[in-house]
């Protein structure tokens, strides 16, 4: 996005185009397709079936011409002795070569179908590998690269790469077996008919060539502009979309406009320049293939007359050199194919050999051990089946997103089970970086955090977070069911405890209300329920998950004060006998939090309940007051 459009306020761009654009090419070409194929070594058998279906199906068509100058010679002789008085056409023997050649073309037709049809299977189980690949690799990946990334650059992986690399792929190998065979069979079957008219054809070959370069050379330019300004004018007219309201909003119709009809003017002189320079080359070997011709019909009735040849002989070859040129410009397409297949395999297998999040225990027994890269075995599988009670504790906890830009200098507390633990906090002041350090989306740099004693790194990762119920600011609700939504929590539940769930998050009489209830469906991201009912949903599904440990992250913001009373009700049931971090920034709904942390550049500057913290004066005070000045002017 433009300078400028980030001036106005123009929502950012966030759809699939920033994906592979066509003709772009491999960074590693050849250690890339050495990668492909050895993915594709299990299909092997079906690809040299691809290949000989393919090889077989090129030579009986380039026979044809062959078996049809018999056809023509027979004609031609009857015809002549006719003329004469000596005989007659013999079409008995017409009709066997007819019936020769349908055979013929029968055969190379049916091989051509079933190579197309065992090459799609291969190319599409291959898209279906990668897919399932890629969808597992997701759940491998740290949280860090998701943050790092835009939604539409991973999306693009799953979705125009795989179709690139799948469609690129089944054309192109055919069309490379296709090609090569007609090119040699081509060459032997003129060969075998003259090798005077093979010389005098093959002569017009480099003509074509150089005239095809230079024409590919002056597009080659406009075509790369025509691709990227037609990503550009896709991100824009996304954005347009999406951001309706804003632009709306801002008066900001005519530069977006503006802005859309220099992209649009841009596009245009590049797409009609290539579309072109690129339109030329077919009248180019048109003329030159019309050379060709002529000079195969000269040089070809010279050598009848002498009787070198035979006149079916002369139109074979001119339908060989006819059908020349067109396996060499499909050999110059495969090449481009293939650049587009590695280009997209490359980013599929970058994707792939990513570094996954290890899911696993460090056997890391004390902060000490953790710093100096010793390990302790024998706890994980303690730390694994032993019941979580929800004691939590921070030692010297030290962090950075990058080694060399710590956020969290120095982060001690002590959560006893079943507390309700409040951090508050100015924005960016390590909040919910607590949180997901708590989960181990990010590990400490040093210190330690523990629960029930063992330090989280002693923990596989997926069984720690089974121990956490979270709740965060932004909602995700799947396309399903409101049931199905709910039972997300815990996929085992039955009806009734969803529904007791939706109780109590007083969400059921609002469901009740809705066409179809608990068997309404949800929309696309939701769009059918409002902000403040998908918080509730989510609030549902937290409490049906009934984990020991609750993670509220500003879980009431998007409700109204009578339904966020309510809701601060159901929560402070819930959170009895539970461990729970409520992370605020109304700080009216953290009052009877057992202890409330004051975080402040990464580090606690207070800690105490509420009403210590005010008695002290210092700056949770300060930021109490301040809020509820604010809301009375």
């Amino acid at each position: 996005m433009s300078e400028k459009n980030r001036r106005q306020g123009g929502p950012r761009p966030h759809g699939p185009h920033g994906g592979m654009m066509p003709g772009e090419k491999a960074k590693d070409f050849k250690g890339t397709f050495a990668k492909l194929l050895r993915y594709m070594g299990r299909y092997k058998l079906a690809l040299i079936a691809v290949m000989i279906f393919a090889a077989g199906s090129t030579v009986f068509t380039i026979i044809g011409p062959k078996v049809l100058a018999k056809a023509t010679t027979e004609l031609f002789n009857g015809m002549m002795a006719k003329f004469a008085g000596t005989g007659g056409i013999d079409f008995g023997r017409i009709g066997q070569i007819l019936i020769l050649l349908l055979a013929l073309y029968g055969v190379s037709a049916l091989l051509s179908f079933v190579q197309g049809l065992v090459m799609t299977e291969v190319s599409q189980k291959l898209c279906y590998r990668f897919r399932r690949e890629i969808s597992e690799k997701i759940n491998r990946m740290p949280m860090a690269y998701f943050e790092s990334r835009t939604v539409g650059e991973i999306l693009s992986r799953i979705t125009n790469d795989v179709d690139t690399l799948g469609q690129s792929l089944g054309q192109s190998i055919t069309t490379l077996i296709t090609s090569v065979a007609s090119i040699v069979g081509i060459l032997i079957m003129m060969l075998s008919i003259s090798p005077l008219m093979t010389l005098i054809a093959l002569v017009i070959l480099p003509v074509s060539g150089g005239l095809i370069g230079v024409v590919i050379k002056h597009s080659q330019k406009f075509f790369v502009d025509q691709q990227n300004y037609l990503g550009k004018i896709n991100g824009q007219i996304e954005e347009v979309y999406s951001g309706q309201n804003i632009i709306k909003a801002f008066n900001r119709e005519d530069a977006v406009l503006e802005e859309f009809g220099e992209t649009n003017r841009v596009l245009y002189q590049s797409a009609w320049k290539s579309q072109f320079i690129s339109g030329m080359m077919q009248p180019i070997m048109m003329f030159v293939g019309n050379l060709g011709y002529v000079a195969v019909a000269v040089s070809g009735s010279m050598l009848a007359i002498k009787g070198v040849i035979e006149v079916g002989e002369i139109q074979a070859f001119i339908q060989y050199v006819k059908n020349f040129t067109q396996p060499i410009t499909q050999v110059a397409q495969v090449s481009n194919m293939f650049q587009s297949t590695a280009a997209a395999a490359e980013r599929v297998f970058e994707f792939l050999e990513e570094p996954e999040e290890d899911v696993t225990a460090e056997k890391t027994d004390s902060p000490k051990s953790a710093d100096s890269g010793e390990t302790v075995s024998g706890t994980a599988d303690a730390c694994s089946s032993e019941k979580k009670q929800g004691a939590v504790s921070f030692e010297h906890v030290k962090f950075g997103y990058q080694p060399d830009k710590v956020i969290i200098h120095d982060f001690s507390c002590e959560v006893k089970p079943g507390q309700t633990v409040a951090i508050v906090g100015p924005t960016g002041a390590g909040k919910t970086t607590m949180v997901k350090l708590l989960m181990r989306f990010y590990d400490v740099n040093s210190g330690a955090i523990r629960v029930d004693g063992q330090d989280v790194r002693n923990f596989n990762r997926s069984e720690l977070r089974e121990n956490f119920g979270m709740v965060l600011q932004d909602t995700w609700l799947f396309h399903g069911t409101i049931m199905d939504n709910i039972r997300y929590g815990r996929l085992e539940a039955t009806d009734e405890e969803v529904i007791a769930a939706a109780k109590a998050a007083h969400v059921h009489r609002f469901i009740q209300t809705l066409p179809g209830g608990y068997q309404m469906e949800l929309g696309e991201d939701a769009s059918n329920v409002s902000q403040g009912q998908k918080q509730l949903l989510t609030i549902a599904r937290a409490i049906l998950a009934d984990n020991p440990i609750l993670i509220l992250d500003e879980a009431t913001s998007s409700v109204d004060t009578r339904t966020e009373i309510r809701i601060q009700k159901a929560m402070n049931n819930l959170m009895k006998g539970r461990t729970s971090f409520v992370i605020a920034h109304r700080l009216s709904t953290i009052r009877d939090a057992d202890v409330i942390l004051v975080m402040k550049d990464g580090d606690i500057v207070e800690q105490g309940s509420h009403d210590r913290l005010m008695e002290q004066g210092g700056f949770y005070a300060e930021l109490y007051n301040a809020q509820f000045e604010g809301q009375s002017a």
